[in-house]
């Protein structure tokens, strides 16, 4: 009986183990990419987050003037798109240099980033690299 016992315990935990593995805690996602070339309110590609924070990197910035890019967050909506903080990008000027760009949860939806959205800037930017976090 005690064998039993112990064999029943023993199996009951190697299913639990199992289950264990198998319930992997939700990763955040993520897409990289370039920019050539782009002017103001250049829009970028749409994500689907179903919420928490968002990161935008800009890796190796190129433009001729002003050393500054403004990366601005906005949600994908029905009706005027709603506009978020913007990040003003300068360290990525630096030779193989990153800037970074915060934003809070702002809830589920489809999410884009819009670069020197409403400015007067006319020198378009080139970035080699862009990493979104979300």
């Amino acid at each position: 009986m005690a064998r039993t016992g112990k064999r029943a315990s023993m199996v009951g935990m190697a299913a639990a183990a199992v289950v264990g593995a198998l319930a992997v805690p939700a990763q955040a996602s993520s897409w990289s990419s370039s920019l050539t070339n782009v002017g103001n309110d250049f829009e970028s590609r749409r994500w689907t987050d179903d919420g928490g924070s968002t990161s935008i990197k800009f890796t190796s910035c190129h433009r001729d003037g002003t050393q500054a890019v403004n990366v601005t967050l906005r949600k994908d909506t029905f009706g005027p798109d709603p506009l978020y903080s913007t990040a003003t990008f300068t360290n990525c000027f630096n030779s193989g240099a990153t800037s970074t760009g915060n934003w809070d949860d702002h809830g589920s939806g489809d999410y884009y980033f819009v670069v020197d959205y409403g400015q007067n800037v006319y020198a378009p930017v080139s970035v080699s690299s862009l990493s979104v976090y979300y």
